[in-house]
C-alpha cells in the first residue's frame, strides 16, 4: 500500500511540475509565500500577505510575520470579531504566551488587547464580518497543543475543535490527515478556507464534473465556495498533513458518490 501511495504521489508531482496548478474559478492550490506583501491597516507598521478579503465589509484573512521585539495591540474594527493562530514563534496576548498552535478568538467589542512577539512570530490573522447571530461574547485563548485529537467518521482523519459558535454555527478547527489516507468525495454547505500548517499533500477539486488535482506544500491555502465537491481517492499525502480550517456560518458536510456535475437552477 505504501509503495502504491508513493508511486501515485510521484506521478501527480510530475504532472504538477509539468503544467502547474490548475486554474479554478476560486482560489485553491495557492502557496502563500508566492503572494505579494502588503501593509496591514489593522496592525500599523506591519506587512503581511492577504489570503482573502471583502473591501465592502472589510473582512480579511491574512498571514503576518511579526518582527522580533514587536509590540502592538490586537487592532480590529467596531462590530467585527478577530481570530489569531500562531504558526511559528510565540505571541503574548493579554499576558498569556501562545506557542505554535496557540489560538485566540476575540469577539466584537474585544478591542485593544496588548500583544508582543519578543522573538518574532508568524500568525494567521482574521477579521470577520459583523454577525448579530454570534453568541460568543467572551474571548477564547487556548493552546491547541493541549487538546486531544478526536476521531472523525473517516479512519485516519482526526480533528481538534478551536471554536464552535452555537448562534451562527461558525467554527474553526484543526484537521489531521494521516499519510496514505484519502477523504471521501464531499461537500460543505458553507464556504470554507484552509491553510496547510504541516505536510506535503495532494487534493482534488471537482469543477463542473471535472476533477482537478494538485499539490499543497506547507503554507498552502484555499478559499472554497459552499457546495463545492472535493476530496476523493487522489487526495492523499505521503506525510501526515495538518490543516487549519474555518467556516463563517453553519455548514453541513455531505459525502457524495464522486466528482459529479451539480445542477444549477
Amino acid at each position: 500500500m505504501t509503495k502504491i501511495v508513493a508511486s501515485l504521489i510521484a506521478i501527480m508531482s510530475l504532472a504538477a511540475c509539468a503544467s502547474g496548478p490548475p486554474k479554478l474559478p476560486y482560489p485553491a492550490f495557492i502557496q502563500v509565500d508566492e503572494l505579494e506583501d502588503m501593509f496591514m491597516a489593522t496592525l500599523p507598521g506591519v506587512r503581511g500577505k492577504q489570503l482573502a478579503g471583502d473591501p465592502q465589509t472589510r473582512r480579511s484573512s491574512n498571514r503576518i510575520d511579526l518582527p522580533p521585539s514587536w509590540k502592538g495591540t490586537s487592532g480590529g474594527m467596531p462590530g467585527r470579531s478577530m481570530e489569531i493562530f500562531v504558526v511559528e514563534g510565540a505571541l503574548t496576548i493579554a499576558d498569556l504566551e501562545l506557542p505554535p498552535g496557540g489560538y485566540a478568538f476575540l469577539p466584537a467589542g474585544s478591542l485593544g488587547f496588548n500583544m508582543e512577539a519578543k522573538e518574532g512570530a508568524r500568525i494567521l490573522y482574521f477579521v470577520n464580518d459583523t454577525d448579530p447571530d454570534s453568541v460568543i461574547r467572551s474571548p477564547i485563548i487556548i493552546d491547541a497543543g493541549l487538546l486531544e485529537w478526536a476521531p472523525t467518521t473517516t479512519p485516519g482523519i482526526t480533528s481538534k475543535e478551536l471554536r464552535n459558535d452555537p448562534g451562527n454555527g461558525a467554527k474553526t478547527w484543526l484537521l489531521r490527515i494521516e499519510a496514505g489516507t484519502s477523504p471521501p468525495w464531499q461537500s460543505s454547505s458553507a464556504l470554507r478556507e484552509g491553510y496547510l500548517l504541516r505536510g506535503d499533500y495532494h487534493h482534488s477539486e471537482c469543477v463542473s464534473g471535472e476533477e482537478h488535482t494538485s499539490q499543497y506544500l506547507q503554507g498552502g491555502y484555499f478559499f472554497r465556495p459552499a457546495g463545492t465537491i472535493n476530496g476523493g481517492p487522489l487526495s492523499v499525502g505521503e506525510t501526515d498533513a495538518i490543516w487549519f480550517l474555518r467556516e463563517a456560518a453553519l455548514g453541513t458536510e455531505s459525502v457524495v458518490p464522486g466528482c459529479i456535475e451539480v445542477p444549477t437552477f
